[in-house]
C-alpha cells in the first residue's frame, strides 16, 4: 500500500486492506456516531416498553370497571379497553434492531413514527369521549406518550443531520465486504472453468485416440477391402448402366404394355427381371446364370415386339436399341462384364461373412459407441464451460463495478483518491 493524504496522490489497496484502511480514517466519525445512535435506539427501546406498560395500565383499569359493570362508565371503559388493546398490538409490531445502523435506525424510526401518528389520532377522537372517566390513568399514558415522542424526534434529528454521510460510508463497507465475497466466487468460477477446459481437452484426446483405433481396424480386417470392392462394383454398375443405356426406352415400353399374345408376353419371372433390369441393372446382370438366359428371352421378346410394331420407337433410338440387342444375343458383348459382376458380388460375400471381418465390425461398432457417447459428454462439458464463463465475466464486471463504487464514495467521504488493485 502506498498512503499519503494528499488529494493529487493515488492510494493503492488490495482488496483486503482497503477495510482496514477505511475504518482508521473513519473511526473518529463513526464510532460517536453509533454510540449515540445505540444509546438513542436503547432509549427509544425502553420508551417503547414503558409505553406498553401504560397501554396495559389501562387495559386493566378499564377490565376492573367493566367487571363492575356500573351503568354509567361502562361504555367508555369498553372503549378504553378496546383503545388499549390496539396500543399494545402496534407496539408489538415495531421490530427493535439488533444492530444499530442507519439503515436499520430509518426502519426502526418509520415503523415507530407510523404506529404513533395513528395512535396520536386515536388519543385525540376518544380520550375526550372517555372524559372524565380513568383522568389519571389517561394522563400518565400522556405524559408516557410524550417521552416516546421526544425519544423519536432524537431519533429522527440524527438520521436528518448525521445519517446522509453516515449511510454513504455504511454501504461502503458493505460493498467492501460483498467484494470479498465477489473475488471468493470468480476463484471457485475459476477453478470451475479450468477443470471444464481440462475434462474438454482429454474427452477430445480420447475421441482422437478412438477415431484413430477405427482408422486402423478399417485398414485391417477385411474392411478397406470392403470398400475397394465397393468401388469395384460402382464401377461395374456405372458400366453395366452404360452398355444397357439403349435399351432403358424399350425396357420402359415393355414394362407397360399388355400383351394378350402369350408367345410374346414375359413370363412372371421374366417380367421381374425386367423390373430389376430396368431400377439397378448391375444386381439384374450379377444375378444371371452363365450366359444370362433371363436377359436373353427378354431381347428376344423384345425383338419380336418391336419388329411386329407393338413397340414403337423413334427410328434413331429403334436403331440403337437393335444395335445393342445384335450385339448381346450374338456377340456374346456382356459375357465379360457378367463374370465380372459376378466375381466382385461373390468376393464381397466371402469376405463380409468372414469370422474375422465380423470380429472387426463388431468392436468397430463398440468403438463408433463409444465415441458417440465422448462427444455427447463433450457437449455437456462444453455447455458447462460456457455457462461458467458467462458467470465468470458477469462476476468480473460487478467486481469492477463495487470497486468503482467503492472509489467513488470514499473520495466524496474521505477527499482522497483511492485505487482497489
Amino acid at each position: 500500500m502506498e498512503g499519503s493524504s494528499s488529494l493529487s496522490e493515488i492510494l493503492k489497496f488490495s482488496s483486503s486492506e482497503i477495510k482496514g484502511w477505511l475504518e482508521n480514517e473513519t473511526n473518529p466519525i463513526l464510532i460517536p456516531f453509533r454510540t449515540k445512535a445505540k444509546k438513542l435506539s436503547d432509549e427509544m427501546t425502553r420508551a417503547l416498553e414503558n409505553l406498553g406498560d401504560a397501554s396495559k395500565m389501562l387495559l386493566e383499569s378499564s377490565r376492573k370497571e367493566i367487571e363492575e359493570g356500573t351503568m354509567k362508565p361502562y361504555g367508555r371503559a369498553r372503549a378504553l379497553n378496546k383503545l388499549a388493546h390496539l396500543f399494545l398490538e402496534r407496539i408489538k409490531q415495531i421490530e427493535v434492531p439488533d444492530q444499530v445502523s442507519c439503515e436499520s435506525l430509518l426502519e426502526f424510526a418509520r415503523e415507530t413514527q407510523e404506529a404513533f401518528i395513528v395512535t396520536e389520532v386515536d388519543v385525540k377522537n376518544w380520550f375526550p369521549r372517555i372524559s372524565p372517566y380513568f383522568a389519571s390513568d389517561r394522563g400518565e399514558f400522556l405524559t408516557v406518550f410524550g417521552k416516546a415522542k421526544e425519544s423519536l424526534k432524537e431519533i429522527n434529528d440524527l438520521l436528518t443531520k448525521e445519517c446522509v454521510k453516515i449511510k454513504i460510508l455504511e454501504e461502503t463497507f458493505r460493498l467492501i465486504d460483498g467484494l470479498k465475497t465477489l473475488e471468493e466466487q470468480l476463484v471457485n468460477l475459476s477453478n470451475q472453468k479450468k477443470k471444464a477446459e481440462d475434462e474438454k481437452v482429454l474427452f477430445e484426446k480420447e475421441i482422437v485416440e478412438t477415431q484413430q483405433r477405427m482408422a486402423d481396424l478399417k485398414s485391417e480386417g477385411g474392411i478397406s477391402q470392403i470398400g475397394q470392392i465397393d468401388m469395384e462394383m460402382e464401377a461395374l454398375s456405372t458400366e453395366v448402366k452404360h452398355s444397357l443405356q439403349h435399351l432403358q426406352k424399350p425396357f420402359i415400353k415393355l414394362q407397360s404394355l399388355k400383351l394378350h399374345d402369350e408367345a410374346s408376353s414375359l413370363t412372371p419371372e421374366e417380367f421381374k427381371k425386367l423390373n430389376r433390369y430396368v431400377e439397378k441393372p448391375f444386381e439384374a446382370l450379377a444375378t444371371e446364370d452363365a450366359d444370362y438366359p433371363m436377359l436373353k428371352q427378354i431381347l428376344q421378346k423384345l425383338t419380336n415386339l418391336m419388329s411386329s410394331g407393338k413397340i414403337k420407337l423413334k427410328p434413331d433410338k429403334e436403331r440403337k436399341a437393335e444395335q445393342a440387342i445384335d450385339k448381346i444375343l450374338n456377340m456374346n458383348s456382356l459375357a465379360s462384364l457378367h463374370q465380372k459382376s459376378i466375381d466382385v458380388i461373390l468376393r464381397k460375400k466371402q469376405l463380409s461373412t468372414s469370422i474375422k471381418f465380423a470380429e472387426t465390425k463388431s468392436i468397430l461398432s463398440s468403438l463408433q459407441e463409444s465415441t458417440e457417447k465422448l462427444k455427447r459428454r463433450m457437449e455437456s462439458v462444453e455447455s458447462e464451460k460456457k455457462t461458467v464463463e458467462k458467470a465468470y465475466n458477469e462476476t468480473l464486471e460487478k467486481i469492477r463495478n463495487h470497486k468503482k463504487q467503492i472509489e467513488r464514495n470514499i473520495l466524496g467521504f474521505t477527499n482522497k483518491i483511492i485505487r482497489i488493485e
